[in-house]
């Protein structure tokens, strides 16, 4: 195993909205404490989606090819330490190196997947469900923007 999945990530437009449609499809709470970045909570597990705003999106249209669907996968590894082996691992099996948080205790690294889909990996070396707000990843244009702590 090279990491766990933290969380599924889904952009769109008005996240508190489409999360409190999901939870009451599952019956998980909603957290939408920042409203750009909405927390759907399973109450019973650990599992998690995201759901972060993202103000030029562009709905799929599925199966129209030219409208794909859009998601992202959050990845955590333990300890920025863990990174380097995350990324070794992770470019073995095809994926390519797109960013650097640059954190020196904590922080992220982006990769495409074969597809392009893109996969932030997480070095924290505490809990990702820990995270705070401020460090939670805010789409792939952001994410290359925000500094690692």
């Amino acid at each position: 195993m090279i990491a766990k999945l933290d969380c599924t990530v889904i952009d769109c437009p008005d996240p508190a909205a489409l999360a409190a449609f999901y939870g009451a499809i599952l019956g998980w709470k909603v957290d939408a404490s920042d409203p750009s970045w909405v927390w759907l909570n399973d109450p019973e597990s650990s599992t998690r989606i995201a759901f972060q705003k993202a103000e030029d999106h562009r709905p799929p249209r599925w199966p129209d090819p030219r409208h794909p669907q859009q998601f992202h996968l959050d990845f955590s590894v333990g300890t920025r330490d863990d990174l380097e082996r995350a990324q070794r691992e992770v470019t073995g099996l095809g994926a390519r190196f797109l960013h650097d948080s640059g954190g020196t205790t904590s922080g992220f690294r982006v990769f495409a997947d074969p597809n392009a889909l893109d996969l932030p990996f997480y070095g924290t070396g505490r809990s990702t469900a820990a995270r705070s707000p401020a460090h939670a990843p805010r789409g792939r244009n952001a994410r290359a923007g925000r500094p690692g702590a």
